[in-house]
């Protein structure tokens, strides 16, 4: 119904963008990286899509369309509701949601916060046909149980499974297997 708006930030708040179109506000639902990326004053063009129920008319922007296609996607999966489906994108990016998918990797879309294992396993098994791989991704190995744990060690430290991707992405091809030695390196991203 609404598929793109253009506007003016006019406020951020927790969870969204108050977008001024025409001289009207609208409460923009949007992940979290994005509310850190603008500023009040900004123009900003978002990706919408309209949720309409019997009480409520929600809009949820994105800043692509691929962004917003994987949120509709999303909210085929039984029990995923657009709480969910933008706390999903709130931690992981598309290439992490590909990766956890064609590694079946369960265990990181758990790591969402409101996503259980069977919600999980349900995403897995429906967005498995749904999602299409890019940029070599159907070749991606499934990460070492060293990573893993790096990971896991990471996440439990407080930072956002995004972050802690990206600090196991920025390890050297050549470092050690050894846990420790791996989350120094993954440390050592952050300062």
């Amino acid at each position: 119904m609404i598929a793109t708006l253009r506007g003016e930030i006019t406020q951020i708040e927790e969870t969204a963008l108050v977008v001024e179109t025409g001289g009207v506000g609208l409460r923009v639902f949007t992940p979290k990286p994005l509310l850190t990326k603008f500023q009040p004053g900004e123009v900003v063009l978002l990706y919408t899509h309209l949720v309409v129920r019997e009480n409520e008319l929600s809009l949820y922007g994105f800043e692509t369309a691929a962004d917003r296609q994987l949120f509709v996607t999303l909210l085929g999966v039984d029990g995923v509701g657009p709480k969910v489906a933008l706390s999903v994108l709130s931690t992981l990016n598309l290439e992490a949601i590909q990766r956890a998918i064609f590694s079946e990797e369960p265990d990181l879309l758990s790591r969402v916060p409101g996503v259980g294992k069977k919600t999980a396993q349900k995403m897995m098994l429906y967005l498995k046909d749904r999602l299409k791989p890019v940029s070599g991704l159907e070749k991606v190995a499934a990460m070492s149980a060293t990573d893993a744990e790096v990971l896991a060690a990471l996440t439990a430290l407080g930072y956002s499974v995004i972050e802690a991707q990206s600090a196991l992405q920025s390890i050297p091809k050549d470092a050690p297997e050894d846990v420790e030695e791996r989350l120094r390196l993954a440390l050592g991203y952050f300062q």
